[in-house]
């Protein structure tokens, strides 16, 4: 009888020139604190720091803390996750895989290779 092996979800690591490049990227979550965020942010990316991400495993804070937006996403959700030099990023891609999503990218290189290719920089507090 042959074995049947499943393979888990792994994070994609994907570079700045590569996300670029997709025709339907993910949603793009910049894990950085808001007032990072503020500062520059990629196109198009919504802001949810890393602690608050983490805070989303405990159920009591994640109804406080956690916007709505994600607690609603529904698992299958192609996920990116950005941060300055991508030390945090894959902090929050693993997180993301435990807590049940199954396609997760962690850009690589972080905001920092990001602006460096002179790629779109949006200041403010939404997402553009």
């Amino acid at each position: 009888m042959a074995a049947t092996t499943s393979l888990k979800p792994s994070v994609t690591n994907i570079s700045p020139q590569d996300f670029h490049q997709l025709s339907n990227p993910p949603l793009l979550i910049d894990v950085r604190s808001q007032f990072e965020y503020v500062r520059g942010h990629a196109q198009g990316a919504v802001n949810l720091s890393l602690p608050r991400i983490l805070m989303a495993q405990n159920a009591y804070l994640r109804q406080l803390i956690v916007p709505t937006w994600f607690r609603d996403l529904p698992k299958e959700q192609p996920i990116a996750v950005i941060c300055l030099t991508a030390h945090r990023s894959p902090i929050v891609a693993n997180f993301l895989l435990k807590m049940g999503f199954t396609q997760v990218f962690n850009i690589t290189g972080g905001m920092s290779q990001w602006w460096q290719l002179n790629y779109s920089n949006v200041t403010g507090n939404k997402p553009e």
